[in-house]
């Protein structure tokens, strides 16, 4: 029995390690096959694209989403993002028509419309892009003078984004603005300009001080006139005001004598009244008319014509007094 159970032991033990050799290759071959099952999956993310190829062609443009790939065969080649793109080259020296040399910097903003030609168009699309702005720059300045690059800068960006959009098309680039970001001329047109600059500034602060100064003598003259319109104003209301006091004063006057006149009319008309309600005698209206003559008589008058009557009534006041004297 024990010779036995060392045979048995004997041939297990070889047995045994072949089996766990296999099972340890099995697990191993299992983990393979997992990571190659993980990485033929691939998930695009947004505003992305992958370009695949097969064996070194060309095979699909993989948008947004979740992909396979064949493992071992298929292979993303590129991966080319969709969003709007900013470069910022270099400074380029440039020379105007009228042979001045300046050095202008751009950015170009450029989005990618197809990966595929983005990939095979050209080998390297930003560096081609960067020529292509300098050598399109160069072109357009070399039309301009100094002063229109310096005040023309929009219609310069203009062209410049029509020629390369046009030229960038069959690299799947759309180019979307370019802007020149700096335009440096030389040291001396800068310190001209700088000058010209000054002069304006001070040109411009000459013109306001005269316009403040302007302002000030018109609201000086505004200040003025109204203050003369008001004192005619307050002129007139105070005439106004005088001639309505001499006119009260007047109405009050008249009407005082008016009242005055009607209270001697009275007394004159109830005197005649009272001498009425007597029955005078003629004698007593001789005397009346007497006395009424001495007061015209007191007058300054110097012809006094006497009528008949008041004659002969003299006669009798005379005769009347020598009358009186004798008694």
């Amino acid at each position: 029995m024990g010779g036995i159970d060392l045979s048995i032991v004997s041939l297990i033990g070889p047995a045994g390690g072949m089996i766990g050799g296999l099972i340890g290759f099995g697990i191993v071959i299992i983990v393979i096959l997992f990571i190659i099952a993980l990485s033929c999956i691939n998930i695009v993310p947004q505003a992305h694209a992958y370009v695949v190829e097969r064996l070194g062609t060309y095979r699909a443009t993989w948008s947004v989403g979740f992909h396979l790939k064949m493992p071992l065969f298929d292979k993303i080649a590129k991966k080319v993002t969709l969003k709007e793109q900013v470069v910022d080259f270099a400074p380029q020296p440039v020379i105007t028509k009228d042979n001045v040399t300046m050095r202008i910097d751009t950015v170009v903003f450029f989005q990618i419309t197809d990966p595929k030609l983005f990939c095979y168009g050209v080998e390297n699309p930003i560096m081609a892009i960067e020529n292509l702005t300098a050598t399109t720059l160069r072109n357009i300045i070399g039309d301009l003078e100094l002063d229109q690059t310096l005040t023309s800068r929009e219609t310069i960006n203009t062209k410049m984004r029509a020629t390369l959009d046009e030229a960038t098309d069959p690299w799947g680039i759309k180019v979307n603005r370019v802007e020149l970001k700096n335009i440096i001329p030389p040291a001396a047109i800068q310190d001209a300009m700088e000058k010209q600059m000054k002069a304006e500034r001070e040109r411009r602060e000459q013109i306001l001080i005269a316009e403040g100064e302007k302002k000030s003598a018109i609201l000086r003259a505004e200040g003025q006139k109204e203050s003369l319109i008001l004192q005619a104003e307050a002129d007139k209301q105070a005439a106004i005001l005088r001639a309505e006091a001499k006119k009260e004063a007047t109405i009050r006057e008249a009407e005082g004598q008016a009242e005055a006149i009607e209270v001697v009319q009275k007394a004159n008309a109830a005197g005649l009244s009272y001498l009425n309600q007597a029955n005078p005698s003629e004698k007593v209206i001789q005397i009346k008319s007497l006395e009424a003559f001495s007061k015209a008589a007191d007058g300054q008058a110097t012809k006094i014509i006497i009528p008949s009557e008041i004659q002969g009534l003299a006669g009798l006041a005379k005769s009347i007094t020598e009358i009186a004297s004798e008694k």
